[in-house]
């Protein structure tokens, strides 16, 4: 176990992971909206969107006029999920308005057949492809597997296999490797294990841990990724979020409770908390619902 590291970086994904699981259409004018406000609250990182079929997510169907309305500072990186070559040529026709492209698959074969209709094998290669082009765009490309520390079909994904996908990620050109706890299966122990094996095998990747709290444990994963020497992070606000494809996978972490978290144990993220708190108010006020942050509802520790 490694001391905490002074600060970490977060990439805010609601817009895209978030608001894709949304039933009700959330309008053009809306998300701009939101968009505009969580990048001016200190986040460096921001997954606006998806360009996936619009018959498959009718929510994200607006994906290229929501990049060209949105008006994000300069210090934002900005990246879109593109599932094919097909999506990136999507993103490619809004070239200037993005710099990361994250590319997904999942850790499972069951998962990634239910998820996109390819076995695991079709999906780097198309991968692959997809990431020769971005870089030659002069885009960073995140290779996300989905399903990296447990599948809600087979069950236990060995460690080893996750890490072969990454690699093989990394050799078809990912600057950084995204693990994510797709269904909430994973637990501090477990993601310990798995990071602490994960450093020394991708000595030149950022890695990167997306978990989400659907048992709860969360942000107890955080702190085992953290103890295991994890920078980077994915997260929603408002707990925004979950995967499409099983039943009863909620949302990711919610990303006021980590940054609060986060800050109360000094590490530092560059985010004003209740300017993201504001964030998470106005996106709970545009669905009509309460939504699952633990900080939305009891506010940031005032020591004062």
């Amino acid at each position: 176990m490694s001391a905490l590291p002074g600060a970490v970086r977060i990439r805010e994904v609601g817009p895209r992971d978030g608001f894709q699981n949304e039933p009700e259409v959330i309008p053009t004018e809306r998300k701009v909206e939101l968009i505009d406000a969580l990048a001016r609250t200190g986040v460096k990182r921001l997954e606006v969107t998806s360009f996936v079929r619009p018959d498959v997510i009718p929510q994200l169907a607006d994906a290229g006029e929501v990049l060209e309305r949105i008006d994000v500072p300069e210090s934002v990186a900005v990246s879109v999920l593109v599932p094919n070559e097909r999506g990136l040529d999507a993103a490619l026709e809004h070239h200037a308005k993005i710099d990361e492209i994250n590319g997904f698959m999942s850790a499972s074969e069951t998962h990634n057949q239910k998820n996109v209709d390819r076995s695991v094998a079709e999906s780097l290669d198309g991968l692959r492809r997809t990431f020769a082009r971005a870089r030659a765009e002069g885009l960073r490309c995140e290779g996300v597997i989905s399903t990296a520390f447990g599948c809600p079909y087979e069950g236990h994904v060995h460690p080893g296999r996750v890490l072969a996908i990454a690699q093989e990620l990394a050799e078809a050109g990912a600057e950084e490797v995204g693990f994510g706890d797709t269904t909430g299966m994973a637990n501090p122990l477990q993601v310990r294990d798995f990071f602490e094996q994960a450093g020394p095998a991708l000595p030149d990747v950022e890695l990167t841990a997306h978990f989400h709290n659907t048992r709860g444990q969360g942000l107890a994963n955080v702190l085992a990724a953290l103890e295991a020497g994890v920078e980077s992070f994915e997260s929603s606000f408002g707990e925004l979020g979950g995967c499409p494809v099983p039943a009863g996978a909620t949302g990711n972490i919610a990303t006021e409770d980590l940054v609060s978290m986060l800050h109360e144990m000094g590490v530092q993220t560059g985010i004003d908390l209740p300017a993201l708190l504001a964030c998470a108010r106005a996106v709970q006020y545009h669905l009509g619902r309460p939504l699952g942050s633990h900080t939305l509802v009891a506010g940031p520790i005032d020591w004062r």
